[in-house]
């Protein structure tokens, strides 16, 4: 093993050795280099004043070189924040602002010890950075069974965890927590988990009520009481866009420093919150009451994104750090935030009306992109592909009898006419 990745694993062992335990093969062994090339060349554009020939980039008239033909395009911004390489941790004035802005939508974290947000390729590269620090072959991975299909790929498929589902929802509709504390303590055995809370699900648009955010953390809570370490991941993805009465904080507030044997992280970003999906802005945030273990597993995590993708866009970051600090911000993002409430609300008047009722029900949705109905009289990849060659109305089928619709993606003008033409496509399934 690397003498600097023993190091931060004795820093780890030294601040909670329980979060030691929690790492997987790669996360132990993974590290970033303190003497190398981009130590060197931070070093050297320190100190260099006369020639600096260790940067991997090409300058003209000292700043980085470019071509007119894109430059053109962005003139509002200066050739040093765009060309250049990002640090790997991401820039360091969008990580400042980014933690205060998690500060100030979440109270929850203001007595809270947890880290600086390292810059990730969007959300799933947090997540898969999460699965290489804490995944081992055998693992559990626990999240519901409404869940996005990429965990099986990011959690299973690369790391070999293995996968506990249990039903996101009670027969009285509310958080399945009793079904989370069972797959939770099943893994006693094992001594170790990894659980992941998406608040607003996807694909069915739930946000948990106060109660049910306090009964997760509850039993959460009672596992590592009961000797099982656990790596609890929120991948807040669409964080912010709450439209009903439900948690409008992050758990990851109540989950940062409630047990030495939970480990909290915090996946976020500007993708779905700041409706920049394309920039691929993401953030990954450690919580621990020690220091150092926060220090260590960001440099492990700058490690495997030095591995993997060296850093993330540079132009990208830009683009995000200047539209947090600009004054209209607030503003703008309000109002885009009205338009997908609207939408919301409007989707729930629609499905109101008793006709339907006969054909579908619907699992509760009251925030984010989405909700899905649940069928009652054909499979849902029937109608999902009757309804794209007879109508062209695409949808998404999951599962035998569950149909999600991006309500984020259609017009509050249209929505009535797209669950119109699904209930048709229903009625012309049912006559065949």
């Amino acid at each position: 093993m690397n003498p600097l990745a023993g190091q931060l694993n004795e820093s780890i062992k030294a601040g909670n050795s329980h979060v030691y335990d929690m790492l997987s093969t790669l996360g132990k062994e993974i590290y970033f280099p303190k003497e190398g090339i981009l130590s060197q060349s931070a070093e050297a554009s320190a100190h260099a004043k006369k020639y600096n020939a260790t940067i991997g980039i090409a300058t003209e008239n000292g700043i980085p070189m470019h071509l007119n033909v894109i430059q053109d395009k962005l003139s509002a911004f200066q050739p040093k924040d765009l060309y250049s390489y990002a640090p790997p941790a991401g820039k360091p004035e969008l990580r400042t602002v980014w933690r205060s802005k998690m500060l100030q939508e979440n109270p929850s974290l203001q007595d809270k010890s947890f880290g600086n947000p390292v810059v990730t390729n969007a959300l799933t590269h947090g997540l898969s950075i999460i699965a290489d620090l804490f995944v081992d072959e055998g693992d559990a991975v626990i999240y519901p069974d409404k869940n996005w299909e990429n965990y099986e790929l990011t959690f299973g498929i690369r790391r070999h965890g293995e996968t506990v589902n249990y039903p996101l929802f009670t027969q009285e509709m509310t958080f399945n927590s009793a079904g989370l504390r069972e797959a939770l303590l099943a893994q006693k055995d094992k001594g170790k988990a990894i659980v992941l809370l998406n608040f607003p699900n996807n694909p069915t648009g739930y946000t948990p009520g106060i109660k049910e955010g306090d009964e997760i953390v509850a039993v959460i809570k009672e596992a590592a009481e009961a000797g099982i370490n656990v790596v609890v991941v929120t991948d807040d993805a669409y964080f912010g866009l709450f439209f009903e009465d439900s948690l409008k904080e992050s758990l990851f507030g109540k989950l940062a420093g409630l047990h030495p044997r939970i480990l909290a992280v915090k996946v976020d970003g500007a993708t779905k919150e700041e409706f920049v999906w394309g920039f691929r802005v993401g953030f990954i945030t450690f919580a621990s009451e020690n220091s150092d273990v926060i220090a260590a597993l960001e440099n492990k995590a700058i490690g495997i994104i030095r591995a993997t993708i060296s850093s993330g866009s540079h132009p990208s970051q830009t683009f995000i750090l200047e539209a947090l600090k600009a004054p209209e911000f607030a503003a703008q993002k309000e109002e885009k935030f009205q338009i997908m409430k609207g939408r919301a609300n409007a989707v729930k008047a629609i499905l109101n009306n008793d006709k339907y009722n006969e054909v579908w029900g619907y699992y509760p949705f009251n925030s984010g992109y989405f909700m899905c109905l649940k069928l009652k009289t054909v499979t849902a990849e029937a109608l999902r592909t009757h309804l794209i060659h007879e109508y062209g109305v695409g949808t998404i089928a999951l599962g035998e009898h569950d149909l999600r619709i991006a309500f984020s993606c259609i017009e509050e003008e249209y929505l009535e006419d797209l669950f119109r033409l699904i209930y048709q496509g229903i009625q012309d399934l049912q006559s065949i």
